[in-house]
């Protein structure tokens, strides 16, 4: 599958079987809005515009996830080449709660596209995606992430190629937490997310 190409619209317009929209297309009131100046709607898309922050940001789907199939699509604007973001599941607060979340991430931009990072937690990546796959990216175009977890088993794919199969070996590790969507601290950038589609397994 290339990179995606097409004007933005909500997940109900690309509806498949076994699959329903992750949120309303219309409004935020299915997330938890902790910023609520970085966060928009604009023509059934999801834009997150980071001006250069100090903290992460996260919009947070109120529902929790456990073993899911979700697919996004995607457009990073990063005027330094340098700007990060990705989508955590399976997440949970930190303790006191804070701008930061615990879990994992499928994470993208920077060096990390593609990657399976483990957020606040074990703070490291868990799997480097295969440098042949994200040579493949135009990294400015749309693009398309799909998740499946079940159980301990990790699937990341990135324009229907996998660059993650990850398998959790390590006890304690939460199996079910809220999904979000993450602006990185440091450089400003644009993320525009729409396609957000979510099967629960």
């Amino acid at each position: 599958m290339n990179a995606l190409t097409g004007a933005g619209c909500s997940g109900v317009a690309f509806a498949q079987p076994g699959f329903h929209a992750l949120w309303n297309g219309r409004d935020l009131s299915d997330f938890r809005l902790d910023t609520p100046s970085l966060w928009s709607v604009e023509n059934g898309m999801i834009v997150g515009r980071s001006p250069g922050i100090r903290y992460n940001e996260f919009l947070r789907t109120k529902k929790s996830y456990a073993d899911f199939h979700l697919k996004a699509e995607f457009r990073m604007t990063d005027p330094t080449g340098k700007a990060n973001s990705g989508i955590q599941f399976r997440s949970k607060e930190t303790d006191p709660p804070s701008h930061e979340v615990i879990g994992y991430q499928a994470d993208l931009g920077a060096q990390y596209w593609g990657c399976l990072y483990d957020e606040s937690r074990r703070k490291r990546v868990l799997v480097q995606a295969r440098p042949e796959v994200i040579a493949k990216l135009d990294k400015a175009a749309w693009n398309h992430y799909e998740i499946e977890a079940r159980g301990p088993h990790i699937i990341l794919r990135l324009n229907g190629e996998t660059t993650v199969d990850y398998t959790e070996t390590e006890p304690g590790i939460e199996g079910a937490g809220f999904l979000a969507l993450q602006l990185h601290s440091g450089p400003p950038l644009e993320m525009r997310w729409r396609g957000l589609l979510i099967r629960e397994l």
